[in-house]
């Protein structure tokens, strides 16, 4: 188990992406506020139903973020199971629980935390780090969200993750449990073997024509050749539609004038502070402590204004900052509360403030940098420009000439030649198509699913007519007229005569080999001794085996209650092995790191099944229940 986790790292983070469906950042707990027909919840949760409409949409996230982090492996049909969406149903059900228990028991971020954990993010910093407050205001836009709704919706996800983080950190494993498997692990097994190859076999394997007759009708579904076109196809892509679009230089002029903010890098400040807590509802005594505490911070900063950083990470009380000398970094109008925004927009680079009161307490802030703003040249911003303009073009451009495409494969579906004219495209021949993609062709655009239904229905193959326009990649149309029309066909016996023979003397020659092989195997546990058997081989879980896989695994398995013991396998394509199990020992030097690490992944386990445990307790606590009519599950799951 730990050796498949340690290689297949990769596999294992693609399926955790898509098992635990995430919500972070752009889907909260929020979101899943009552927004359908409340007369068809699919579930209960404190009250509250959730939607058909919230079951459908988070069906449609978990695909996406699978086909993002899948990429060429990604298959849709494993979300459509029953199971797949009874999972994504339970999993809003188990959110839903946990919004209403953080609700319950008013559990909540800083608002220093929710800044840097937005500051943080890639997707909204520039090439040079700084923040993007363009990008950031675009990005919720295109999500329906304003900054308030993502403030909200992220300071429940990071909730979540505290609260989640909390409980796993309370999982402990017995060191005992650990060593147990670890000592399974390091297990080393003596074994011997004696090999029956196949190829001893074969010169005693006589195939007759019967034979070969009898395999050929028994496995009919072999020698199976599908139906087959041959067809001729056109593309129409953005390319197409690319060359057409020409950008004036009087065109780049007029939208660099009209857009000048965008070329204008703003001025860009960098700020730290220390953060003395003190609440506004505080009492007074403890205001005037907190006061009095960064007022003497502020004389020691003052006083060596050098180790700001060092004083910062020893005294602020911003769990956010302080580790990092109270770093804030790049600052944008808007993430901070005004009186500290206020008061670094008014300082020079280098300056520090005096003590600065806001709702979260008195700061002590130091602006560390200030980068001047800045104007992009149009020279310098024509090509950015033109990608821009040339953009806009081909979207308006894109829908009118797909159109077109369209319309002429339709109204003119005797041939391609022309929508090849009228468009300017290639028309194109391929061979050998069958009704399912084959994937050894890749993305090529004729192999495509949809495109091969149109392809193999009833008017393209009887009538030869050109297939409908078939989008089969966003923007990529395709439209195809089949030429040549192959049915269905079996292979015929004289043409497979030679591979079957092949193929019956090995299966023939496995057979002896088995014979044999078992007959050792039944003779060596009456005898008890290692007659004829080869020279010992450590065999272990931790190292590659000096015997074949298939054997290793069969041996490693193997009763050992007594020795010694025997295994008989078959060795696919190469005949039987017969293993005598003689000694069994721990590794003499086992990998402490591989130990530990093998510890950390059980703890790991147990506190996801605590974490799990504490879910279920909640969805309990929540009254929490699926309405087996409107979610059509086949059966009743109380949550």
């Amino acid at each position: 188990m730990f050796e498949f986790v340690r290689e297949n790292k990769r596999v294992m983070q693609g399926l955790l992406l898509v098992l635990i469906v995430p919500s972070f950042v752009f889907v909260g707990i929020e979101s899943y506020q009552d927004r359908g027909d409340a007369a068809n919840g699919v579930a209960t949760v404190a009250g509250q139903k959730v939607t058909q409409q919230e079951w459908d949409e988070a069906q449609r996230r978990q695909i996406d973020q699978a086909r993002q982090a899948m990429g060429p492996q990604f298959d849709q049909k494993m979300f459509e199971t029953p199971e797949a969406k009874q999972s994504i149903l339970n999993s809003l059900v188990a959110e839903r629980a946990i919004g209403a228990e953080i609700a319950r028991a008013h559990m909540n971020v800083s608002d220093a935390t929710l800044q840097k954990t937005i500051m943080d993010i890639q997707a909204f910093r520039k090439p040079d780090g700084s923040f993007d407050m363009e990008q950031y205001k675009a990005a919720l836009a295109a999500q329906g969200m304003t900054p308030a709704m993502f403030d909200a919706r992220l300071r429940r996800d990071l909730t979540i993750q505290q609260l989640s983080g909390s409980i796993q950190a309370t999982a402990f494993a017995p060191r005992s449990v650990a060593a147990r498997l670890s000592d399974i692990n390091d297990q080393e097994r003596e074994v011997q073997e004696v090999l029956f190859p196949v190829a001893t076999y074969l010169p005693q394997v006589k195939v007759t024509d019967e034979m070969v007759k009898a395999y050929y009708e028994k496995n009919a579904q072999l020698f199976q050749i599908p139906e087959q076109v041959k067809a001729e196809y056109v593309v129409f892509d953005p390319a197409v539609v690319e060359s057409q679009v020409q950008v004036t230089d009087a065109e780049l002029t007029e939208y660099y004038n009209k857009n000048l903010k965008s070329f204008t890098t703003p001025e860009q400040r960098s700020a730290s502070h220390i953060l003395i807590n003190a609440p506004r509802d505080a009492k007074p005594a403890d205001q005037a402590a907190a006061k009095a505490k960064a007022e003497a911070v502020l004389a020691e900063v003052r006083k060596n204004p050098a180790n700001f950083a060092a004083i910062a990470k020893a005294q602020s009380q911003d769990t956010g900052s302080a580790q990092a000398g109270g770093d804030l970094g790049v600052v944008e109008k808007g993430l901070f509360v005004k009186p500290v925004e206020d008061v670094i927009y008014a300082l020079k680079e280098g300056e520090i403030s005096g003590v600065v009161q806001s709702e979260f307490g008195y700061h002590v802030i130091k602006v560390t940098a200030v980068k001047p703003a800045a104007q992009k040249a149009l020279e310098a911003a024509k090509d950015e420009i033109a990608a821009e303009l040339k953009k806009q073009k081909m979207s308006k451009k894109y829908s009118e000439l797909a159109e077109v495409f369209s319309n002429t494969v339709y109204e003119q579906a005797d041939s391609l030649k022309p929508v090849a004219d009228k468009l300017g495209l290639k028309i194109q021949t391929v061979d050998n198509l069958t009704r399912k993609p084959n994937p050894a062709l890749g993305q090529a655009p004729f192999n495509n699913e949809k495109f091969l239904a149109a392809l193999f229905g009833t008017d393209a193959v009887k009538n030869k007519r050109n297939t409908e326009a078939v989008e089969v990649a966003p923007s990529v149309l395709v439209a195809g007229r089949v030429t040549e029309f192959r049915p269905a066909s079996k292979r015929p016996l004289a043409e497979v005569d030679a591979a079957i023979r092949q193929r019956v003397s090995l299966e023939e020659a496995a057979r002896l080999a088995r014979v044999a092989g078992e007959a050792k195997l039944n003779a060596a546990k009456a005898a008890g001794d290692a007659a004829g058997f080869g020279e010992a081989k450590l065999v272990s879980r931790t190292k590659e085996p000096g015997i074949n896989p298939t054997a290793a695994l069969a041996v490693l398995k193997a009763d050992v209650s007594k020795l010694p013991a025997y295994v008989g396998v078959e060795l696919p394509g190469q005949g039987y092995g017969v293993y005598r199990i003689g000694k069994v020992a721990q590794t003499a030097q086992p990998d402490q790191a591989r130990r530990k690490q093998e510890a950390e992944q059980i703890g790991t386990i147990v506190g996801q099944q605590e974490m799990f445990n504490y879910i279920e307790a909640l969805k309990v606590k929540a009254k929490a229940k699926v309405n087996v009519k409107a979610a059509d599950l086949g059966n009743q799951a109380s949550q």
